[in-house]
């Protein structure tokens, strides 16, 4: 308890430190405001045929089956039980679409790495997943989460290259933040940005965030907002 409560203070600006210069107070206003607006799940897609018509801006969160890709959801749109987030890794067996203020989608694909199900199974609907980034036209940008206590691991590197290989334009942004040291998340930050400088699909910029604490989600926020060129 006593190390928690030394700890929080300084971890804080550490995790939103990196980013902030980025974007100015008003940028982080409108981003608040529009995610703020109604969103809502729209539907799960098991199959390619059953992908809805690309006729909204969508970004989408990819990453290993325990990164926390469905809370970082809930946390940007400020709800708790929008996406369905488990204690079991490999939940997700669909292409989730969230839609948010009718302007844009927020989509879940399915985790990749460990999963409990059968291996046909797991490739299925990681295969379906795969099958989405590589034609969908209104996708603006693929955020593949990463854990920041682990950082890029070798099963990171297949998505990657797909991403890269379709020339959809990726950004990294470490999950959990909250729980590890500034001067560790530093180190994490600054290795990740070498580990993807030569990857030609990778954005420049890794965000840090923590869906518990909410660092780093408003500048996630405003990322995607300018990326998708949506105005509250």
């Amino acid at each position: 308890m006593t190390d928690e409560t030394q700890n929080t203070p300084e971890q804080a600006p550490a995790a939103e430190a990196p980013d902030e210069a980025l974007y100015s107070a008003e940028t982080l206003e409108a981003a608040r405001v529009l995610f703020a607006r109604p969103a809502t799940f729209m539907m799960g897609a098991a199959k390619i045929e059953q992908l809805p018509a690309a006729d909204l801006p969508e970004v989408t969160f990819a990453g290993r089956s325990n990164v926390g890709k469905s809370s970082l959801i809930n946390a940007l749109v400020g709800q708790n039980h929008l996406a369905r987030a488990s204690n079991e890794p490999g939940r997700t067996r669909e292409v989730n679409f969230f839609v948010l203020d009718e302007k844009l989608r927020l989509v879940d694909l399915p985790g990749y790495g460990w999963a409990k199900a059968s291996k046909a199974e797991v490739k299925k609907f990681q295969n379906l997943g795969r099958d989405y980034l590589r034609g969908r036209p209104n996708l603006k940008r693929a955020y593949l989460l990463i854990d920041a206590r682990h950082g890029l691991k070798a099963v990171d590197n297949e998505p990657m290259d797909a991403l890269d290989v379709a020339a959809v334009s990726y950004q990294i942004v470490l999950t959990k933040a909250d729980k590890i040291k500034p001067h560790e998340l530093k180190a994490v930050i600054e290795k990740t940005q070498a580990q993807i400088k030569k990857r030609p699909a990778a954005h420049p910029v890794v965000l840090a965030t923590s869906s518990e604490k909410g660092h780093g989600i408003p500048e996630l926020r405003a990322e995607i907002m300018t990326t998708c060129a949506v105005a509250p």
